[in-house]
């Protein structure tokens, strides 16, 4: 194919494959920072359970813990999000001397944005279930021990 239709393609195509791209770096490198938070922080957790934290407590605090920086994250991820469309589009668009139609430039609308803002804090509660639910089960002795 040639013409505009082929370069409006090419656009979609690749903007299509780095948002994938960014979004599987993006979740690993959250699900990588919780674990990290959640080794660091045994000491404390066991400390919480020799005072009679339950399990689902440290659960639940740890993911709530992850969730503030998943709202955090949304917060600032979607305004940079749109600066770098903003800056982006356009030049790929001119790189191959073709004009966008409307529906391919104004997509920063609410119903598009809202579920991208709560896809961050998702992320980050889903990335630290996973490590809070091993934190939690660990006995009391395991955590305070040291390494």
């Amino acid at each position: 194919m040639s013409g505009p239709s082929s370069g409006a393609e090419t656009i979609i195509g690749s903007a299509t494959l780095l948002t994938a791209m960014l979004a599987v770096v993006a979740a690993l490198g959250v699900f990588n920072t919780v674990v990290l938070d959640t080794r660091d922080r045994r000491r404390v957790l066991g400390m919480l359970k020799s005072i009679g934290m339950t399990p689902r407590q440290v659960t639940v605090m740890t993911v709530t813990s992850m969730g503030v920086l998943g709202v955090v994250g949304s917060l600032a991820g979607v305004p940079l999000g749109i600066a770098g469309y903003d800056l982006v589009v356009p030049r790929m668009a001119d790189a191959v001397d073709i004009v966008l139609p409307p529906s391919l430039t104004d997509v920063c609308r609410a119903g598009v944005l809202t579920p991208l803002a709560l896809s961050g804090l998702a992320i980050a509660m889903l990335g630290a279930y996973l490590p809070a639910r091993g934190a939690a089960r660990l006995t009391v002795a395991e955590a305070l021990h040291n390494e």
